[in-house]
């Protein structure tokens, strides 16, 4: 039997309830998001064969691995931290915690031997900055550290790798379900926490390396039949150009705002200095707050420094 990666979107977090949240740096879950969590608990019916779990360091991302594979956990799995399936933007909410806080929260279970200082650096000499070039870069070393994850492992292997919504398209290749809209939903029927992603909070999806013999350079992912089969049906697949498409659009988004951002700048004659424009606020919301749903995916950047260097940048397909 072939390895198998199980891919896995957090569960809701604080940020994903209105944008002011995005200005909470790395947010707990909400209550939804530990129900969210004991809800896959539950329904992921392959608790005892997994082998592995890594999540982001990010905390939203551990404690759904936690809450989510607690049985895992509690057979004496610890969770690998993976700093390269961090998410991707530069918003307050995407930026993680310094390795000894997380370790005064975490302790033994979590292993954070892969994260080093400055891990949640997310400024332009960074590879961690949100550049397209950079992240498929960084993705495509997410999966080689996967890759030989499971080749000393063995074809046993089955590993859980907790990750974010805008990672997650650059990890498989796969736009399909994304959304370019920067405007609010209009119908209360749309999953707000899916703005910006095709996936759905807690979702799972299953994986194989494309090449069985691990030579591919890019340790190329492809969904198994049976995962594609139950969130799909038989639903065509995108085209390669659709999927370019989309990841182009995706590029697009990250060039508005940094124009935008730039503009602002300017209007107000305050350059902001180097790193994240907005104030990283430590405090997570009250219990009971009240919180408008108004989402819409948001990237800051330095824009007095960097508009004029990636403007002009066309990304090439993944």
């Amino acid at each position: 039997m072939a390895p198998v990666i199980y891919l896995v979107r957090h569960a809701q977090g604080y940020h994903n309830l209105n944008k002011e949240n995005e200005q909470l740096r790395d947010p707990d879950l909400t209550e939804l998001g530990k129900q969210q969590c004991a809800d896959l608990c539950k329904r992921f019916p392959f608790h005892d064969k997994i082998t592995h779990l890594v999540a982001s360091p990010m905390r939203r991302t551990i404690y759904t691995c936690m809450l989510s594979f607690a049985p895992v956990v509690e057979s004496g799995k610890v969770i690998t931290a993976l700093p390269d399936a961090q998410e991707v933007s530069l918003q307050p909410c995407d930026h993680g915690s310094d390795p000894a806080k997380l370790q005064a929260e975490f302790g033994d279970k979590v292993n954070l031997s892969l994260v080093p200082e400055g891990w949640n650096d997310k400024s332009p000499k960074s590879k961690y900055y949100p550049d397209p070039k950079l992240l498929t870069a960084r993705a495509r070393d997410a999966r080689l550290w996967l890759r030989d994850l499971v080749r000393e492992a063995g074809d046993d292997a089955q590993v859980v790798l907790v990750t974010h919504g805008g990672i997650l398209h650059f990890l498989t290749g796969d736009w399909d379900g994304y959304s370019p809209t920067s405007e609010p939903p209009k119908s209360r029927d749309i999953d707000l926490d899916m703005i910006g992603t095709g996936w759905s909070n807690t979702e799972f999806r299953s994986y194989e390396f494309a090449d069985s013999k691990y030579e591919d350079p890019n340790a190329s992912l492809k969904e198994t039949k049976s995962s594609r089969r139950e969130r799909r049906g038989s639903a065509i697949p995108l085209t390669e150009t659709e999927q370019f498409q989309l990841q182009e659009a995706f590029s697009n988004i990250v060039r508005a705002e940094l124009k935008e951002a730039k503009e602002a700048a300017e209007s107000a004659q305050t350059p902001p200095e180097s790193g994240v424009t907005s104030v990283l606020l430590e405090q997570q919301p009250r219990k009971g707050q009240t919180v408008a749903h108004n989402l819409k995916p948001v990237f800051l950047f330095d824009p007095a420094e960097e508009y004029d260097r990636h403007a002009a940048a066309k990304p090439k397909p993944a």
